[in-house]
């Protein structure tokens, strides 16, 4: 499991859509959709995340997260808000951190990560003799 960023969404960027992969994911904008993320996701102080659901191995929140939160381990920073239930193996917080809803602390947690999906290429793309692409 990578434990660093990877992928940053920048301050000033407005992404709605849902997120999949492995890796390590830092926000520092606006994001809206579900996240699932084998790895690390990094919610920065600047960062605004509205989702029903965010898996993760790890999540880290400086920011504000509304939705539910799902991973192995959970830091609260000093400047992070969360508006949801959270459900984790190891739960930390600073002084100054904010969550309204429960917190639901297990043995293990199962994320239940989706397969990515496939991307198929058409590979039957021929040239012709006057050097154009043809079908």
């Amino acid at each position: 499991m990578p434990d660093r960023v990877t992928s940053v969404l920048g301050p000033g960027i407005n992404w709605k859509c849902n997120l999949r992969g492995s890796g390590g994911v830092r926000i520092e904008g606006l994001f809206e959709g579900d996240i699932a993320v084998r790895g690390l996701v990094v919610v920065g102080e600047t960062g605004r995340v509205t989702c029903p659901e965010l898996r993760a191995n790890t999540v880290i929140v400086a920011g504000a997260v509304r939705g539910n939160i799902t991973a192995e381990k959970i830091e609260i920073r000093s400047t992070g808000r969360i508006w949801g239930d959270v459900t984790t193996v190891a739960f930390s917080t600073e002084e100054g951190a904010f969550l309204r809803g429960q917190v639901c602390m297990e043995e293990q947690v199962e994320l239940q990560f989706e397969a990515p999906e496939a991307v198929e290429f058409d590979d039957k793309i021929t040239t012709d003799p006057q050097n154009q692409p043809s079908e």
